[in-house]
């Protein structure tokens, strides 16, 4: 069970989310969006909304830097494992907490408010929950990472990581014998991305790709409906044609309107 969680779970997670995310987006592209409920009640959104998406952000950086970057190039700048360790406990642990905070405040508004709750799918709450759960996991492990603070710990993490990128066999050994909160926590975030393209996280991708979209592969003119009832060119041409067949010249528009 051990190997299947942690050494074959892992591609089934992020194939998902890879082929589901695109999937979405070519076959429902309207349901991309977070269907914001800002007009419903904005003081409290605002004020957790901040928290929340900074603390989040800081939170998936800090793992994606942190797992992914080799060891190799933290030795080259000199950053020692225990510098690396007490970093990720501290800066973690304030972003956790600034999450943590922004979306009790989220799932409060979201619960509690009649009106956001009847607008609410089971998705957007169980979704918020979930996150929730995975930041009380991941302010879990500091406690656990204290008793750590040689980054020996940390290391097996970031090979784990790394070996699963780069399709390498045996990436569950690498942490067969860590703590149960730190499997807990890998666990849901891998289910996180499982089910990250059927849900309001989606909008996550959009705020990365948007940018880039907008730049190289927007078509390069914009659409410009008219509000008129016929279109001016079809008002010329119908012009043109009455004054061909009666051979007198009748009034534009604009000249009967002076």
């Amino acid at each position: 069970m051990h190997f299947f969680l942690f050494g074959i779970y892992p591609y089934i997670a992020l194939s998902v989310l890879l082929i589901g995310s695109i999937a979405r987006y070519e076959r429902d592209p309207f349901t991309w969006k977070t269907s914001s409920s800002q007009l419903l009640r904005r003081k409290q959104l605002m004020i957790g909304s901040v928290l929340f998406h900074v603390g989040v952000l800081v939170i998936f950086l800090g793992h994606l830097v942190g797992l992914l970057t080799p060891i190799a190039i933290f030795d080259a700048l000199g950053i020692s494992h225990g510098a690396k360790q007490l970093l990720a406990v501290i800066a973690g642990g304030i972003a956790g907490v600034m999450a943590m905070a922004g979306g009790l405040m989220l799932f409060h508004r979201r619960w509690t408010d009649p009106r956001i709750r009847k607008t609410s799918s089971f998705a957007d709450i169980a979704i918020l929950a979930l996150l929730l759960v995975q930041l009380g996991l991941g302010l879990g492990t500091i406690f656990v990472s204290v008793n750590h603070l040689d980054g020996h710990e940390m290391t097996r993490f970031m090979a784990w990581a790394q070996m699963i990128f780069t399709f390498r066999g045996g990436a569950a050994d690498q942490i067969a014998d860590v703590a149960l909160v730190f499997k807990l926590h890998l666990f849901l975030g891998l289910t996180i991305f499982l089910v990250f393209p059927f849900t309001r996280l989606a909008h996550v991708l959009s705020g990365l790709f948007a940018p880039l979209r907008y730049l190289f592969l927007r078509p390069g003119y914009q659409i410009v409906r008219s509000r008129r009832r016929r279109p001016l060119e079809e008002r010329r041409r119908a012009h043109d044609a009455r004054q061909g067949e009666t051979g007198l010249r009748i009034a534009t528009p604009a000249e009967q309107a002076r």
